[in-house]
């Protein structure tokens, strides 16, 4: 639930940002790469894993990523790929600390990205909700 909260939050922020506008889209970057964070922990604590060592995994989006397709989250290729690169390009960090470089995400893709993971994650929360019901 607080994924889905910080999902809605990105799109609000999403809309307010200026067109060619970098700093204005920032807001929206980290709320959005945050609400994949949060979406990748939830699929990975109902698969099993747990929280220490989810928690343990800071903010490395490849790790979490590379963690959950194991415990087969079945992303498109792209998807898994973006998220490794936002792991790699230290997305994150760089959005926080100095986004006037030029490595960010586009907006669609990164949008992309998200809407992938919500919905794949939501499916695969409601499907194991549904077994242990």
């Amino acid at each position: 639930m607080l994924a889905q909260e910080y999902k809605l939050a990105a799109e609000n922020l999403l809309a307010s940002g200026r067109r060619g506008g970098l700093l204005s889209t920032c807001p929206y970057r980290l709320v959005a790469i945050h609400a994949i964070e949060l979406y990748l922990n939830a699929y990975l604590l109902a698969a099993g894993h747990s929280s220490t060592k989810v928690r343990g995994l800071q903010h490395d989006l490849s790790s979490r990523t590379t963690l959950a397709v194991e415990a087969r989250l079945c992303l498109r290729k792209r998807t898994f790929l973006h998220l490794q690169a936002l792991s790699n390009t230290r997305e994150y960090l760089i959005t926080r600390y100095d986004p006037a470089l030029s490595t960010a995400s586009h907006l669609n893709r990164l949008g992309a990205t998200l809407d992938e993971v919500a919905e794949k994650v939501m499916r695969y929360l409601g499907d194991a909700g549904a077994v242990q019901r």
